[in-house]
């Protein structure tokens, strides 16, 4: 006869288990959509449209000795290394749109795109409820304590 103990563990690790075998799926389909031919030429575009330039243009300015092509690329460069820019959100976000209007007929890869998405947004939502019941608790919790103190 399990016990209850034994009970909750086996459900612990039944659910740690659910959870990373729901990351190793996501994990498998995010390479499937970046090791794409075509989402990486797209995320090439990309990349040169929100790094790359500066890059040539440092050393363009490097070997014509252009100083202020030195000094603008050098500082996006600088901007570029700072821990907390949000250029690879943008450069995803610019090579999901490219991929979008070059190859609108792969639906492959559009498709994990939606799928991917759509997971996440019920993540989102599931997360707002869970958030919003908490703080509900929370502010119930607070008007019965200051109740029963007028109480006293």
């Amino acid at each position: 006869m399990k016990t209850k103990k034994n009970s909750d563990s086996y459900k612990n690790k039944t659910k740690k288990r659910i959870k990373w075998q729901s990351l190793e799926n996501i994990l498998k389909k995010a390479f499937y959509l970046v090791a794409n031919p075509r989402f990486l030429l797209c995320f090439g575009i990309a990349w040169f449209i929100t790094n790359g330039w500066s890059y040539l243009m440092m050393g363009l300015g490097t070997v014509f000795q252009i100083h202020w092509m030195i000094a603008v690329s050098g500082a996006y460069i600088a901007f570029l290394w700072i821990p907390m820019t949000p250029e690879k959100i943008i450069t995803i976000a610019i090579s999901i749109l490219i991929m979008k209007k070059i190859f609108p007929d792969d639906k492959k890869t559009l498709g994990l795109l939606h799928e991917l998405h759509e997971r996440a947004k019920i993540k989102k939502d599931a997360w707002k409820i869970k958030r919003k019941d908490k703080k509900e608790k929370n502010t119930k919790k607070y008007k019965d304590d200051k109740n029963e103190n007028r109480n006293v």
